[in-house]
């Protein structure tokens, strides 16, 4: 099988004449083609991964080479544990981090130098840090209060003498710091995510996951070449969508939070305060319509492949046609711009009308063909259902989209 071949051209999708290719190796390098080739999950996978080990490189030698720390571990893992998705994020946690670390720290060194490291120390120090750690004002980094204080009664009992004692407690609290130090900065410098169209971005990842998805796919229902691997692979594929919604969520919240201490600001020109009414519903309908192409894959992954069928041939290149009309439109989501929604409102509707007239023809091919469509071995009657749920659901955020043009923040 050909490795498929890609054409960005009019919004007809990814433009793929041919199947991906099939097995382990050609979906790693179909993975890292989307992570060059578009900024969805896969790149900022990669982003995150390569500044977190800077970032841990960076605050491992520091600790090590220059200062000789006795546990230099602290320092990298508390660089890779503040690089968050935004530089205000980044600070904020590293700001509750080190307060949680230094209050875990004091009350080993207040009950140690008090009581001595024996046991019952340590059950008033756990009892003492785990109470901290539900301090609100903590948040998430609540349970580095007893973590931290742990360590610290280990160095603590580990010393010789009060004075290697103070050192040790107090070079866990350095370290720390230079870790989070040097995990902001370099979410600072090396690409900090602006995130001030962040509804835009999450639109963005989702449209770039699901026309990977449903680009891949089609080739495939042309071909009539749909076997258990395939149908299992975009199963499994349109199932991970889970933890993207929750990104493009989240997106939405720190949109305007990406602005604060963010040093790409300074090089903007403009930057609008909007509240992009309307992509929040947006995004809803393309969450929705990522649970309801699980669903098609899962009813794809159900087909009875031993029960051959000639008329499944012309009922999948009607579907497949309908699906790459639906990437067309996909294709237009991975890059919807505020500033252009005016040229790409009317598009969508276009394409929306292609896609609803190749929806009607998977209805009526199934109905010419007489096809089971209540068999639940082969699902026809799912897939036609989930072609119109599909289609209702692009067909509203085109809607949506084509009401906010022209509008104040929309």
């Amino acid at each position: 099988m050909n490795e498929h071949s890609t054409v960005v051209a009019d919004g007809k999708g990814a433009g793929r004449v041919e199947p991906a290719q099939r097995g382990w190796f050609a979906r790693v390098g179909q993975w890292w083609r989307r992570a060059v080739g578009s900024e969805g999950h896969e790149r900022h996978t990669v982003l995150l991964i390569g500044k977190s080990t800077l970032a841990a490189t960076l605050a491992w030698a520091v600790s090590s080479y220059l200062l000789h720390a006795q546990s230099p571990a602290f320092a990298p893992f508390s660089a890779v544990l503040i690089m968050q998705v935004t530089v205000y994020q980044s600070l904020l946690q590293s700001t509750r981090y080190v307060a949680a670390v230094t209050a875990g720290v004091a009350v080993q060194a207040a009950l140690g130098f008090l009581i001595g490291p024996d046991v019952l120390t340590f059950v008033l120090v756990a009892l003492i840090a785990l109470t901290i750690g539900r301090w609100p004002a903590l948040g998430s980094q609540g349970s580095q209060v007893a973590t931290a204080a742990f360590f610290a009664f280990s160095t603590y009992a580990s010393a010789a003498t009060n004075q290697d004692r103070v050192s040790q407690l107090g070079q866990i609290i350095l370290l720390v710091l230079i870790g989070c130090g040097i995990g902001v900065l370099v979410n600072v410098v090396i690409v900090p995510p602006l995130r001030y169209r962040g509804a835009e971005h999450g639109i963005h990842t989702l449209a770039h996951s699901l026309c990977d998805l449903v680009s891949d796919m089609y080739p495939v229902l042309r071909e009539h070449d749909v076997d258990e691997e395939r149908t299992a692979h975009w199963r499994s594929r349109a199932e991970r969508t889970e933890g993207l919604i929750s990104q493009a969520r989240t997106g939405l919240r720190t949109a305007r939070e990406s602005l604060h201490f963010n040093p790409r600001r300074l090089f903007r020109r403009q930057l609008r305060s909007t509240s992009f009414e309307g992509y929040g519903a947006v995004l809803e309908a393309l969450e929705r319509t990522m649970y309801q192409v699980a669903s098609l894959t899962r009813a794809l992954d159900r087909w009875d492949r031993d029960e051959a069928d000639h008329r499944d041939e012309a009922f999948l290149e009607s579907y497949a046609a309908f699906l790459e009309c639906l990437s067309g439109i996909t294709q237009v989501f991975t890059e919807l711009d505020e500033d252009r929604l005016d040229e790409q409102a009317p598009r969508l509707c276009r394409l929306a009308d292609e896609a609803q007239n190749c929806r009607r023809r998977v209805a009526e091919q199934a109905e010419e063909d007489g096809l089971p469509l209540t068999d639940p071995a082969r699902p026809y009657g799912v897939l036609v259902i989930e072609a119109t749920r599909l289609m209702e659901e692009f067909q509203y955020t085109c809607d949506v989209l084509r009401h906010h043009v022209g509008r104040p923040g929309g």
